[in-house]
């Protein structure tokens, strides 16, 4: 398959409200054709988001505790249940054109958790599936969720959360992806050292390349048609 030019931004920390609106935009220009299929990784500002009232009651800390911890709670429309991001996880979102990806949504979602696991191991990190639970499991504990959602005529947005080294005691005050009996874990609890999320970047960027058959090519985000 020929490798199609695919951008890569790269943002250090941005809040999620802005990061949504961003990828409204990017999902609208694509379905226009305006712009190359595009990864976005960055961290987020400590937020829990869920997409509705079922999943809102997977929040368990009372708002105030939430508050106390700089912790934002916000509305999505990704698949999936409650999640949290912070700084030291890696979010990925990818606005890909299935219609040049086979417009098979469970492939696709199939390809976002193998660059998981391919990542993983280059860290000597053996990871994998759950039949049952969407996402990257290392044992009984998630390193890795997965939401997604699909608009404007096959164009993905949302993607994954990857735990590098994110402040654990923040899943505590909610029911990861509403799943009671498992864990969470990350990156530098696995291997019980610090891991650069700066390198873990570039392989993800590397994986993404080999499974979407991409060239990567990174833009800055002043870069976009309507900066």
């Amino acid at each position: 398959m020929e490798k199609s030019e695919s951008w890569v931004i790269d943002i250090d920390r941005i809040g999620y409200t802005e990061a949504f609106e961003l990828q409204k935009k990017l999902v609208d220009a694509r379905s226009r054709d305006e712009i190359k299929d595009t990864f976005i990784l960055l961290q987020h500002t400590p937020v829990v988001t869920a997409n509705r009232e079922a999943t809102f009651r997977n929040i368990i800390a009372p708002q105030e505790i939430l508050s106390e911890h700089g912790i934002e709670v916000c509305k999505t429309d990704r698949g999936g249940d409650v999640t949290y991001h912070g700084p030291g996880q890696i979010t990925g979102y990818i606005i890909l054109d299935l219609k040049q990806h086979g417009k098979d949504l469970h492939a696709y979602i199939r390809n976002v958790e193998q660059l998981l696991i391919n990542t993983l191991a280059e860290y000597g990190i053996n990871s994998g599936r759950d039949p049952k639970h969407p996402g990257v499991w290392v044992g009984s504990s998630k390193i890795a969720a997965i939401g997604i959602a699909v608009k404007s005529g096959w164009i993905t947005m949302h993607g994954f959360a990857l735990n590098v080294s994110p402040n654990m005691d923040h899943y505590k005050m909610i029911i990861a992806c509403g799943i009671k009996d498992k864990g969470v874990t990350s990156m530098n609890a696995v291997l019980g050292r610090e891991v650069d999320i700066h390198e873990v970047k570039q392989r993800l960027v590397r994986q993404y390349a080999l499974i979407f058959s991409a060239r990567p090519k990174a833009i800055a985000r002043e870069d976009l048609p309507w900066s």
